[in-house]
């Protein structure tokens, strides 16, 4: 797997599994009706640096996003976003893909890394947990699932 910084010419191959996830609405907190435009500037804002994981066949397979959190004094906490694609789920890429954003954030100087939303009946909070991430509360019934209607939104952190 080879994990590389994205470029524009990444965004057609990242939009049909961000769509698929999203329209789910299993497990971001974003309109599942968002347009590829409106996904596009949500996903690749210039303000992220954005990274892409590519097979060996040069699929893109995953997408991530690296971005302060906060701005001013408290701009050296992370935030990020992930995203694997489900026909490649399984295969150790989320957690392939978490390890270099990490180390990214590290090296880019952040202090931590903050999740604000992560809703609970998401499969990647055990991904988190395990790789250090610590639950600091969650806000009860704030995501409607489509099938266990009303869960929690996780805010989890990890010190880096």
């Amino acid at each position: 797997m080879l994990i590389r910084e994205a470029v524009a010419e990444d965004w057609p191959r990242i939009w049909p599994f961000w769509h698929r996830i999203v329209s789910a609405g299993e497990t971001y907190a974003w309109d599942p009706d968002t347009s590829e435009e409106a996904a596009r500037a949500l996903w690749t804002n210039p303000a992220k640096q954005v990274y892409v994981v590519e097979d060996e066949t040069g699929t893109v397979v995953a997408s991530a996003y690296l971005t302060p959190n906060y701005g001013g004094p408290a701009a050296r906490i992370a935030n990020a976003g992930f995203m694997v694609d489900p026909a490649h789920a399984g295969r150790g890429i989320g957690r392939l893909l978490a390890g270099h954003v990490l180390a990214a954030a590290t090296a880019h100087g952040y202090r931590g890394m903050v999740f604000n939303a992560v809703v609970e009946t998401n499969p990647a909070v055990r991904l988190w947990l395990s790789l250090g991430f610590t639950i600091l509360g969650t806000v009860p019934d704030a995501f409607e699932h489509p099938r266990h209607g009303p869960v929690g939104l996780h805010i989890m952190y990890r010190a880096l």
